[in-house]
């Protein structure tokens, strides 16, 4: 059986149980930096979804917001905001 895009994106995510205090399950997305496939499965969904949007720019805060902003601002041949906290 063939894996969805969505459960590829979904196990590149790691889960750390209890971070940053117990009940918390924190999503670690920079995993999904090491695998192409996954990374740029994420992007293609948010191009989809924001294509018709007839957006101007796409603004990312810092710094995980960068990494993902920067590229989805490409795709969609529009400018990036950067956001510094």
């Amino acid at each position: 059986m063939q894996k969805s895009d969505l459960e590829i994106i979904e196990e590149a995510i790691r889960v750390i149980p209890d971070f940053p205090k117990p009940g918390v399950m924190f999503k670690d997305i920079t995993t999904i930096l090491n695998d192409a496939q996954a990374y740029n499965l994420l992007i293609n969904h948010l191009v989809e979804r924001y294509r018709d949007y007839n957006l101007d720019y796409i603004a990312g805060i810092d710094a995980r917001g960068f990494i993902f902003g920067a590229a989805l601002a490409s795709h969609l041949n529009i400018g990036f905001v950067p956001i510094r906290k």
